[in-house]
Formats: structure tokens, sequence, C-alpha cells
């Protein structure tokens, strides 16, 4: 939202932790008063924003008025360093739990959104400049996230994301691009690579010209893997062009195009995952499997300063064309479409300040979805030929009322319905039934909290909110190697409450949330045949508990160390995962499989002018339960890494990012099964190894 500084504000603008080894601006933040008004400062100097897009400290100040637990990334401290995927990205960020399989698959949850589930995505929404990302049934995947196309990230945990009309219960997390008014540089030049014979080329020119802006950003990248069979060829492209039509309205046009064929290889037993790592699995090597993604977007934001606060009209349309080869050759083509007006504002109400938001939220979109036979990664015979259609409409607000100089109660709600059809013709050979199925799901989820500032550097905050996820296609539509059938699911539904403190009192940082989640027909995943490639079946959970812990703690232990301004910080964050059914009449109070227990992460930075030298510990102490019955979990492991960069010449970084230096062998992800003692053969392959000893370096240019 547009923020302009105003002396006599109540809300100060609080610290939200970025540690200091991966941030430029990872100091003690000046805590300053903000207010949202009929009247902004535009200056179109370098960094200042605009309109459309604040500027990244603003983006930061608007983040902290949240009413729980967020999370901010400056993407200035992820540019000296090999970043592919999106756990690259926020893997400091507490809370957040990132697993990488194999090229950019990775397995997203927050606090245990799609906990079971070992591909794409569930219960988080992603966005990109606040425009979603994710297909009208809710699913979505990361091969669109370019990591260096992005100049923040604000990640909004749970129930907090109600400000883009989430209520899902893992939130959203919204990548923010560069424009030419944010950007780091007029131009930008890198190349980047190392193991795995991988090689990363990117560009970047944006340009200020009058009242217009524009940006244009492209990234090649090819790699072999870690593993055989996985092999990956991505070209991602993204554009802005902004217009300041009048004083006080401004419109951004946003395109990006994105191509990418990835070889899978497969899941592999345990003692494989161990041994022998690299090899693939023999079903994906004879089946050719694949994922071959074509992703053409466009959207646009146009903003409206008011004379009170600021109305932003955002519009997108996505064409998703997929070509995916595993147990069938997967064979989808479908386009997503909305729109979205959102106003934000300050007003007084019996001389106490309040602070709104209200949106409004339409979108749909239809998605043809064919299959057919395996032939080593070609088409065969056709054996599905359906259509799924999904639309939601949906409301929200929330609003902070000021009723202390320093204390705010904040209430909320979304209402929402949200349709799926599917339909499919049938008579193809093993699919002779025609099948229809129209299914709506329709809910009120509010939210209730308060906060504190309880002193000028600390905010303490709690609340209560509610959830509700509804079944995506994959859900619903289930598969197996017989047949295809639409399973009528219920919406998964939630109550968590939250409360936690963060903030800054002199050297120490932090950033401590803890939460408790009671939930109603979770969507918990089991995999059928991971070994071949079929794709997870879902079931509701009648009741599950998550718990847990996302802190961050960081300590500046030396500064001035030799004298010459250089500093020594130590960084720890802590995620504490604790998911389990409720006197399940199956798996009693057993923990659900997927996820590990606990992720800590300890970066010790020494920092001395532009030189940087950052040695890190990931550690898992306990990996996760591979299925439900808790009869199999994955081993702990520990992972050493270093990342260090230095300025040889103004405008020129080098950059070193060394990875597993010890080369341990351990399991990064898993397929959940239901009870993996009985699995024998080709179904005992549920494990994903994690690579091995890499070494990756690079150049970046500014000018």
């Amino acid at each position: 939202m547009s923020l302009v500084l105003r002396g006599g504000s109540v809300l100060p603008a609080l610290l939200c932790l970025v540690p200091p080894a991966f941030a430029q601006d990872a100091g003690a933040i000046p805590l300053e008063q903000i207010e949202v008004a009929g009247r902004a400062a535009t200056a179109a100097g370098p960094g200042s924003g605009s309109l459309t897009v604040p500027s990244v400290a603003e983006q930061r100040r608007s983040l902290n008025q949240t009413v729980g637990s967020v999370g901010f990334v400056d993407a200035a401290g992820i540019q000296n360093r090999y970043a592919n995927t999106l756990r690259d990205v926020i893997k400091d960020v507490p809370g957040v739990t990132v697993q990488e399989r194999y090229g950019q698959e990775v397995r997203l949850s927050i606090r245990g959104s799609g906990v079971a589930r070992g591909f794409h995505l569930r219960g988080i929404e992603l966005l990109q400049d606040g425009i979603p990302l994710n297909l009208a049934d809710g699913s979505g995947d990361f091969y669109q996230i370019d990591p260096l196309a992005l100049r923040s990230v604000e990640v909004y945990k749970g129930g907090n994301a109600l400000t883009f009309g989430a209520t899902t219960l893992g939130g959203a997390v919204n990548l923010v691009t560069p424009t030419a008014r944010t950007a780091l540089a007029p131009t930008i030049v890198r190349i980047d690579g190392g193991s795995f014979n991988a090689v990363r080329e990117n560009f970047q020119v944006s340009r200020v010209v009058g009242p217009a802006d524009f940006l244009v950003n492209g990234t090649i990248t090819n790699a072999d893997g870690f593993r055989q069979h996985e092999v990956q060829r991505t070209q991602n492209f993204n554009a802005n062009l902004g217009y300041q039509i009048a004083p006080g309205v401004e419109t951004r046009f946003y395109a990006g195009l994105y191509f990418t064929d990835q070889k899978l290889p497969g899941a592999l037993t345990l003692d494989e995952s161990l041994r022998t790592p690299r090899i693939a699995n023999p079903a994906a090597l004879s089946g050719n499997q694949s994922r071959q993604v074509a992703t053409e977007r466009i959207a646009n934001r146009t903003s409206f300063l008011l004379d009170v606060g600021k109305l932003d009209i955002d519009s997108w349309a996505i064409h998703k064309s997929l070509y995916h080869p595993i147990f069938q050759v997967i064979d989808q083509d479908g386009w997503t479409y909305g729109v979205s007006p959102h106003w934000a504002g300050t007003f007084d109400v019996a001389g106490f300040r309040n602070d709104t938001i209200l949106g409004l939220r339409a979108y749909a979109g239809q998605n043809a979805a064919l299959q057919f036979v395996n032939v080593a990664g070609n088409r065969g015979a056709q054996t599905r030929n359906s259509l799924q259609s999904a639309s939601s409409l949906e409301a929200y607000g929330e609003n902070r009322f000021w009723f202390l100089p320093d204390v705010a109660l904040m209430t909320g709600a979304k209402l929402f319905s949200a349709n799926r059809t599917y339909s499919d013709k049938g008579g193809l050979p093993g699919n002779l039934a025609a099948q229809f199925a129209n299914r709506t799901y329709e809910g009120v989820n509010p939210k209730i909290g308060v906060i504190w500032q309880a002193l000028p550097d600390l905010q303490v905050f709690g609340d209560l909110t509610r959830s509700r996820d509804v079944p995506d296609f994959s859900d619903l539509v289930q598969s197996n190697a017989a047949n295809t059938t639409f399973v009528p699911l219920q919406a998964q539904r939630a109550w968590t409450v939250e409360a936690g403190a963060r903030g800054r009192i002199d050297r120490l940082g932090f950033d401590v949330t803890v939460y408790r989640a009671e939930i109603r027909d979770e969507l918990v995943n089991f995999s059928i045949n991971a070994g071949l490639g079929i794709p997870a079946a879902t079931f509701n959970a009648p009741r599950t508990r998550h718990q847990g812990v996302e802190a961050a703690v960081s300590l500046d232990l030396a500064r001035d160390l030799t004298g010459v301004g250089d500093s020594l910080t130590l960084t720890q964050i802590w995620t504490r995962n604790d998911f389990r059914f409720v006197r399940d009449p199956v798996y009693g109070d057993n923990r659900i499989a997927g996820l590990p227990r606990d992720v800590l992460r300890t970066v010790l930075a020494y920092a001395r002018g532009s030189f940087m030298l950052a040695p890190s510990l990931d550690w898992v102490p306990t990996g996760a339960f591979a299925d439900h019955a808790n009869t199999l979990r994955a081993p702990g492991y520990a992972l050493v890494g270093l990342q260090a960069s230095v300025s040889v010449d103004p405008g020129l970084t080098l950059f070193l990012d060394a990875r597993n230096l010890a080369d341990a062998r351990y399991v990064s992800d898993v397929s959940a099964v239901t009870n993996a003692a009985a699995l024998t053969g080709s179904a005992a392959r549920i494990f994903y190894p994690g690579d091995g000893r890499s070494v990756f370096a690079g150049l970046r240019g500014t000018f």
C-alpha cells in the first residue's frame, strides 16, 4: 500500500528479522512512524518505488503492520549466492519448511500445509506482485518462480495472509519483482554455475523515461543434476511497464514467459538413497518420465490515490500447457483469469486511528486434462478425456482499531464460494464410463487479534483465525493404475491460535511465534505407488492437530573486530513441526508423515566492507516419518555449507556458494504412504536422496 510519513502517526513500523549474513540492510532497522493517507511522495529516485509498487523499505514497513507472524526477504541479500530454487530464497524465514527433490521441484509447507503431499503445492497461495500465480482450483507449482527476477519476498503465515484474501492453513507468499524504480541497478548481467554441469545466465535492463518506466529480466538455466535422468533446461522471462497517467493514477502491465523441460529421476528405496543416491528409479528411465511446462502470464495493476487511502485494481490471465509422462502421459492445457479490486486506508473513528483493508476477488479457469498410455515418454492409446473447471468469488476485509496509542484490536473476515466441476466423456480403453461431478464449497473465515507496541523496537501480538482449504483437482480426481475417479472430498477447516513477538534489543534481534491449529477433515495424502510415479491419493482425516514454534534469533557477537568496521554475527533459525492425528480410528495419535519434527539452521557471518564469509549448518536431528502408521522414518542429517563474496571492482562482484561440504548422504524428502512395513518391490521406492557435495561460483556486474 502507499505510505506517507507523518509526524503525528501513532503506529511505528517494526522490525521483521532478516539474518544479517544475507541482507544488505540487516542491521537494526530505524523505526519510523507511517500512515496511509490521501497524498504520497512518488519521487523517481533510485529505489523510491511508485504508486503501483512501493519501495522495498515501504514494503517492509507495510508488512510489519500485520497482526501476526510474517517474514520478509530483501532479494539484495541473495544476489551473491547460487539461488536456484525457492528454498534458496526463503530458507532463512522461520516457520517455512522447504525440501528439495530435484531441479526446481520442491515441497513448500507453512505450518504443515500439505504436510503429506509430495508434489506441487497445496494450502499456500503464491502471488507475484500481489497478483495470484495459483491456478483457479488453488493448485500451483514453482517452475515459473525465477529467484533472479525478484526484488523482495513477503511471507504471510496462516490467516495473516487475509490482506490478500488468502485464508488457507499455510497462508501466502508474495514474490515481488523489481521495477525500474526499485531495481538494484539499471543494468545487471550475471553468469554462474558449477557442480553437475550447471550453467546459468541472467540479464536485467530497466529504465525510467519521464512518466514511464520499464524492466526486462531473463534467465536461462542448464544443469545435468546430481542424479541420473535429472537434466534441467529452463528459460524464464519477466517484464513490466509502468505509466503515471496523472498525479495519483498509475498503471503497470506485467508479462511473463516460462519454459521448463525437467527430466524426473523418481524415488528410491531408503537403502538406495543412502548407498547409491545418484541412480534413477528404473520406472523413471523406462517411461522417460519428465515434466515439460510452458506458461504465459499477463497481468495489470492500476492504482488510484484517493482522498482517503489507495485503490488497486488487479487483473490477470495465465495459460499453462503441461506434458508430463509418469505412470501415464498427463497432457493438460488450461487458462486461469481473474480480477480483484483492493482498497486500503486510514481514517479517524471518534478520535481514534483506524486502518482498514477491503477487497474482492473473482477468478475462474478451465483445464483440458487428457491422459495417454506412456510409451517411453510418448503418447500411446488415449485413456482419459476430461475437462476441469473451477471458479471462486471472494469478499474480505480486515480492520485495525487503535483504542490505545500503542494497542490495536484487529478484526477481519472472508466470505467465499468456490466451485469445482469435472466431466469425463468416457468411452476410451480402460475408461468406459462417463463421469460428471459438480461440487461447491462455501463459508466464512473470521479473524480476531491484538497488537501491542510494547517498546519502540518491540512488538507483541496474538490472534485467532479460521481457515478453509478447498480441494484442488489433484485431490478430487484420483488415479491408480486401473482408472481415475472423482472423489467428493470435504474442505479442510481449522482454527489457529498464535502468539509471538519480534523486534530488536541492542545487539539481539528476534522473531518468535508459537501456534496451534485444531483441524477438521484435513486433506491428507498417501502414495499409491510412488515408484511408478502414480499421483498420491487424498482422504479427509476426521481430526488432526498442527502446532509448533517459528523462531529466529540474531546476535551481533562483535563489531569493529579489527578496527575497520567489520562485524561477526550469529544467526539461529528453528522451525518446530508437531503434526498429529487426534484419536483417529486408524492412526490413533500418530504423527502425520512427510515433514521432519525439527529443522534448524545456524549461520556465522563475518563481514568487512565488500567482503563476506558465512559458514552454515543445516541440521535435521530426526528425519520425517515415511508412513502414517509410523513404522519407518528417514534418518536425520547435518549439512555444512559456506558462502563468500567480494567486490573486485565497483559494480563487479565475485561469489562462491559451497554446499554439503562433508558429502553427507541423506534423504531430502519422502512420498508418504499409509504403512511402509507392507511395502515391497517398486512400492518401497518412496525416498528422494539429497544432493551430494557441490560448489557454485558466479560473477555479477551492475552498471
